[in-house]
């Protein structure tokens, strides 16, 4: 029918000028989408809210003593991508990389703050729990090894491309502290308990709470 025919042609036009904008760069820093990125399903919210009921809680030690560098990253996970290439590759739409595993042109959107780019470079690599946050609250007992896997844990819900932007505005902050957008939040602290039960990290009594009220509203 006409009015068929011209509401599949404006969305045909819609969705090229879109395409246009995207590939030059226009829509970069404009929720121009839904997040979208590939991160290991998390944990279901009753199962998190089981799992939160049997962390560890207590103040958070030895932060004086934190190095980043005790968390050696990035390591190779698969051919010739290391960690961040990986991830950059899993969390994107259409992406090409070269064969250093460098992506050369795809989409990325950021769960943290919807933002959108084209260019990964202005994507960081977030650890979902922070490498320092996870030092206070028990790796710092750890040996260099079970750090190493911990900063590079492709497996579970830890790792995941963000804007940068969103990144440095979480910090090493946890959710009592900084939460993503609304709509991320319950996959997000799903992930983190997740997380802190498979590594067996502790909680701090504010943490807890807030963890707790937003499983409860999952």
């Amino acid at each position: 029918m006409p009015g068929s025919v011209f509401r599949h042609s404006i969305s045909a036009l819609s969705a090229a000028l879109a395409a246009v904008l995207l590939a030059a760069g226009l829509l970069v820093g404009v929720g121009a989408g839904t997040a979208n990125a590939a991160l290991p399903t998390p944990i279901a919210a009753s199962t998190a809210r089981t799992y939160l009921s049997s962390l560890t809680v207590a103040a958070e030690t030895h932060a004086s003593t934190y190095d980043r560098d005790l968390f050696p990253t990035w390591i190779t996970i698969s051919g010739t991508c290391d960690t961040r290439e990986y991830v950059i590759k899993r969390d994107g739409s259409n992406v090409v990389t070269n064969a250093a595993c460098t992506a050369t042109s795809g989409s990325w959107t950021s769960p943290y703050d919807n933002v959108v780019t084209t260019n990964p470079s202005t994507f960081d690599i977030d650890h979902l729990v922070p490498l320092s946050e996870a030092w206070d609250s028990g790796a710092w007992a750890w040996t260099t090894a079970q750090r190493q896997a911990f900063a590079n844990d492709t497996t579970r819900p830890q790792l995941l491309a963000v804007s940068a932007s969103s990144n440095r505005s979480k910090g090493d902050d946890d959710p009592a502290e900084w939460l993503p957008q609304a709509s991320y939040q319950c996959v997000y602290v799903r992930a983190w308990v997740q997380v802190k039960h498979y590594y067996g990290l502790s909680v701090d009594s504010t943490e807890k709470a807030v963890l707790s009220s937003i499983l409860n509203g999952c």
